[in-house]
């Protein structure tokens, strides 16, 4: 495998990233330039996640366009040394079912009755985690038997590009959020021709908008046009669409709002897509607090525990003793009406996690843009069951 390859092949998935692609175009142009690189018996697979529970919001896999109920099942009702919340909370830059399962794959249940029987017998999965350490999704790679391991090279190329690929889904998922809005904390979507003229926007962007220094009747905020010009400077042409830009500033209330400047060059005519976010909109904790009562105590170690952490590392990262964290997972296990970690990790997941994969199946098939985190908390139904 030559340099050159090596070399364009990033370039391309760079400026992919930046291209302002919703989530399933941006994963179906990358997976053309992997299987170059990368080859497998397929098409690349892969899955974002709701960082804040690394539980799994969509996925995108032309061979295999609706995951299997039994898959789900298992993967949020057993326990397995090859899972994908495991190798994202790892910190691993890339791993194979054979190193996790000591060579053998045949260990790894999940991995014999809804990987093998695809007919891989390698898989390579690679954590979407961009340059602030958090985790967006994964990519996985697979090849059958008699095919040569992944090599050095191989690995090495897609560890180098997964931060684009990070924040390629996360800027996909903020576009699918923005113009099919869901709830109050989807962002929204203002496109600008490169006269900085307002071409279109969003249900309830011009409501953002006002909220932000600077605005008026007749021009737009400060830093919405300064995030637009620093992104058009750098556009250059289709296969160069530039540089995306971000700005934080809070607005009259005091929320703190994130601008993105993501390039947009269609017809030969330069644009550009304005992103504006709520900074961290935490979206579990105000599920967890209203409909199932937890305390701040309490949603803070559910989150860790549907990360997948231990009763010590939980301790550890919530500075308290494993004793204290015992007794906050029997009263949030009685407040959930669950008898362990692992069927509240189930519960969580398809009371409120598999309706929006559901959803984005649905609306992948119909070349909608899919939407990120979980459904909102006034369509849960308390109670839900796996």
């Amino acid at each position: 495998m030559s340099a050159d390859l090596l070399e364009r092949s990033a370039a391309k998935i760079i400026r992919l990233a930046a291209s302002g692609l919703d989530v399933a175009t941006f994963w179906r142009e990358c997976s053309d330039v992997i299987t170059r690189v990368v080859p497998g018996y397929s098409q690349p697979c892969w899955f974002t996640f709701d960082p804040a529970s690394l539980l799994v919001t969509s996925h995108f896999d032309p061979a295999v366009p609706e995951l299997s109920p039994d898959y789900l099942a298992y993967e949020y009702g057993h326990d397995d040394i090859w899972n994908m919340a495991a190798v994202a909370r790892s910190g691993r830059r890339t791993a194979t079912v054979h190193e996790l399962t000591d060579g053998d794959p045949r260990n790894s249940e999940c991995w014999r009755s809804f990987v093998a029987a695809y007919g891989a017998d390698q898989e390579l999965m690679v954590p979407l985690r961009n340059r602030g350490g958090v985790v967006w999704g994964t990519v996985s790679v697979f090849r059958e038997s008699g095919r040569p391991v992944f090599s050095a090279t191989e690995r090495g190329f897609l560890a180098d590009v997964a931060g684009a690929l990070a924040e390629g889904a996360r800027r996909g998922l903020l576009i699918g959020e923005s113009t099919d809005r869901e709830n109050h904390l989807a962002p929204s979507l203002i496109v600008l021709d490169e006269d900085l003229t307002v071409q279109s926007m969003t249900p309830g962007s011009a409501e953002l908008l006002e909220s932000l220094p600077g605005c008026s009747a007749s021009q737009l905020p400060s830093v919405v046009t300064s995030v637009a010009a620093r992104t058009l400077s750098t556009s250059r042409s289709e296969s160069n669409p530039g540089e995306v830009s971000v700005a934080r500033v809070r607005d009259e209330t005091g929320r703190w709002l994130t601008i993105h400047g993501a390039p947009m060059l269609t017809d030969g005519m330069s644009r550009v897509a304005i992103i504006v976010e709520q900074t961290d909109p935490d979206r579990l904790a105000p599920l967890l607090m209203d409909l199932y009562d937890l305390t701040e105590r309490e949603k803070d170690v559910t989150r860790i525990v549907l990360q997948g952490f231990s009763t010590s590392e939980i301790a550890a990262d919530l500075l308290v003793s494993p004793h204290t964290v015992q007794q906050h997972l029997k009263s949030i296990f009685d407040k959930t009406g669950v008898s362990s970690r692992r069927e509240l990790v189930g519960k969580i997941f398809f009371a409120h996690y598999e309706p929006r994969l559901r959803d984005n199946e649905r609306r992948t098939a119909r070349t909608k843009p899919i939407r990120g985190g979980l459904v909102a908390p006034r369509a849960c139904r308390p109670g839900a069951r796996p």
